[in-house]
Order: C-alpha cells, then structure tokens, then sequence
C-alpha cells in the first residue's frame, strides 16, 4: 500500500471594485470591453429587465450573444434553467476565455454566477443589478446557485465576481412591490452591523420611497460597505459570514411553503419579525425594539406575519433541510441590539429550541 500527501495551494487572493452611481448603464459597454478586452462577452439577463430597455442600452447597439431567462423570477431559478445557460454558451462557441455578464436583481445573478462558476470549470463573472435586493446583497459576496425542488439554494458555488456595477437609476423601473420588497435587505445590514444606518433608513424612508437618486446612491454605499467587511473576514461562511442569514432560516422557509409566492424579500422580513420574536423569548430585547422594527417593515407594506394558508409542519420540514442545519435542525442568527449580532463565545449563529421556534411561528400566524 502507498500513501502520498498531495498539498493544495491556498486560493489566491482577489480583489474588485464596486462602482455606483446613478446613469452608469447607457456608458458601460465601452468599460466593460476595455476591461475585460481579451474576453469573449456573454450576457444573462431576464424577460423583466430586457422589456425595460435595459439590455438594449447596456449594449448601445452592439451584437453580443446573450440569454434571456423567461419566466422572469424564483421560478426559473433551477438546475434546468442552468444548463440551458450553459449550452447557449456553448452553441455561441465560447470557451474558458468568457466573461459572463449578469443584468438582472438577485435571481439573474444567482443563475449567471453560478452558470460561470461551472462553465469550463470557471469564467469570470461581471455584476450589474438592476434590483434593490441585488444592490443591497446577492451582487456582492460571490454566492451563487439555484434551488433545487426541496429546498433553496440546493446547488451552488462560492465564485466572486471580477466587477459590480451598480447604476440606481435602473430602480426607476422596477415595480413598486418588487422595490419595497427589496429594500428589506437594507434593513438586515443596519440591523446586524450599523445602527446610525437604521436612524438613516428610518429618517429617510420617504425620500427611499420617492427612489431619489442622492439616498438610492447613500444606501448602495452603505449596504456594499457592510457585506463587503464580513464576506472579507469570511468569504466561504465559516462563522462570521452567517449574520448576513439575519431573518433568513425562517424567511427562506417561509419562501418555499408559499410556493415562492411570497417575494425574497417579504418573506425575509416575516423571518426577521420572527427572529425578534425569538429575541424577546430569549431574553435578548424588549419588546420595544420589535416594535420599532415592525414599524418600518410595515411602512414598506410588507408582511410582518405568515399568510394564513401557510403550513406550519411544512414549515418545520423545510427547516430541518436548511443547508446550515446540523443534525436536522438550524442555527439561528440573532441580535443583542440594533447594530449588534448576538456572538456568544465568537458564534454567529445559535442554537433556539423547536418548543421555541414553534411557539414563535404560532405568534406569526
């Protein structure tokens, strides 16, 4: 018998660079052909973004093979969907010297992302969201993937991008419901790391609902400042990583028992109420705090409670199939103020018990 030790490197450390601001789109092209000048160029966008224009104006009239996922949406986000990315790419003749361009909020840049991660074992991937969901978190931080039909995110890879561009004026497109319910992941940054950042939400929701330019940019600033530190001191989820999963192991699962009826972002904001509700069983807050967070929420006109069709034992299941669960059953993350995450003995995320998590989706509902 032989053994041989095989020693792998360390991944070498990359960086990018997060350029915002307002009117970036109608420019872009010429920067993104300059950067990436000895890459081939493939675009990934959806029905909902290409019917507002903005495929038309990132290439400004250029020919540049592409694919436009249609349903727009979770629906699509699958293994399926995927391989049919994959195989446009191929049928254009591209190969490991690509760049993959995702045009799209959360869901484009999930598939593009993770489509790059596995194409040829690699290309590199530029981000450009069009979203206040994809602006405010899955831009940034090189988590890609799609469900599966049990779960969430089921498949996937850790792969940064090369780029972000995020250009606030595409939000001026985007329906009401789908912008409302992406700023919720606004709230979970200032919750989990930056509590004057809550005071600036708070204080300029009207000015954020009016989607005016100077606040849309402030917020971009703030959101890619915050993720951008913990994916530093965690890129692959080790520990710190999972404050970013604030309201998240319950808003996912609720996601899924609706059959994705519910947005990402409506739903994330019922797990956070829930997450606050376990605080206050936890002895972690008062009320008080709750109530301030449920203030907001409720003046985006999201749900703060389950949808009363909603299964509460499918609930349960989904949760022991959670991708962070140990031994059929998650971690939760938790905070001990606003601003502040709940880290006893440096853990991010903790355990809460079924009675507990039980009692608290009965409030819910």
């Amino acid at each position: 018998m032989q053994e041989l030790q095989i020693k792998v490197p360390a991944t070498v450390p990359q960086d990018y660079t997060i350029t915002i601001g307002t009117g970036l789109l109608p420019s872009l092209w010429p920067k993104v052909e300059s950067t990436f000048a000895r890459h081939s160029k493939f675009v990934v966008t959806d029905a909902n973004v290409a019917s507002a224009g903005h495929l038309d104006t990132l290439l400004a009239g250029q020919t540049v093979p592409h694919f436009v996922i249609e349903p727009a949406g979770e629906a699509s986000k699958n293994i399926e969907t995927t391989v049919a990315i994959i195989e446009a790419m191929e049928k254009a003749y591209l190969g490991r010297d690509t760049v993959v361009v995702a045009l799209g909020g959360g869901t484009v840049g999930d598939m593009a992302g993770f489509a790059a991660a596995i194409f040829k074992r690699g290309v590199p991937v530029i981000q450009i969201p069009t979203t206040t969901l994809a602006q405010a978190d899955s831009a940034v931080g090189g988590k890609t993937g799609v469900d599966s039909s049990v779960s969430k995110n089921a498949f996937g890879a850790f792969w940064h991008p090369a780029a972000v561009y995020v250009d606030v004026a595409t939000l001026q497109t985007l329906d009401d419901r789908q912008y409302r319910a992406g700023l919720v992941e606004s709230i979970k940054h200032a919750l989990i790391a930056d509590r004057e950042y809550f005071d600036f939400l708070e204080s300029r929701l009207d000015a954020i609902l009016a989607r005016e330019p100077e606040v849309l940019e402030a917020i971009a600033g703030y959101n890619c400042r915050i993720k951008g530190d913990v994916v530093e001191a965690d890129p692959h989820e080790r520990n710190q990583r999972r404050m970013l999963n604030y309201g998240h192991t319950i808003g996912h699962a609720a996601e899924s028992v609706s059959n994705y009826e519910l947005l990402h972002g409506e739903a994330i904001a019922i797990g956070i109420v829930a997450a606050g509700l376990i605080e206050v069983e936890m002895g972690l807050s008062e009320p008080q705090r709750l109530d301030r967070v449920r203030r907001i929420l409720e003046k985006l006109s999201v749900p703060v409670k389950l949808p009363a069709h909603l299964d509460e034992k499918k609930l349960i299941d989904i949760l022991k199939h959670d991708k962070k669960a140990v031994d059929k059953w998650p971690k939760f993350v938790l905070i001990s103020d606003l601003g502040q995450v709940h880290c006893p003995d440096g853990k991010y995320a903790v355990d809460v018990s079924r009675d507990t998590v039980e009692k608290v989706l009965r409030k819910l509902s």
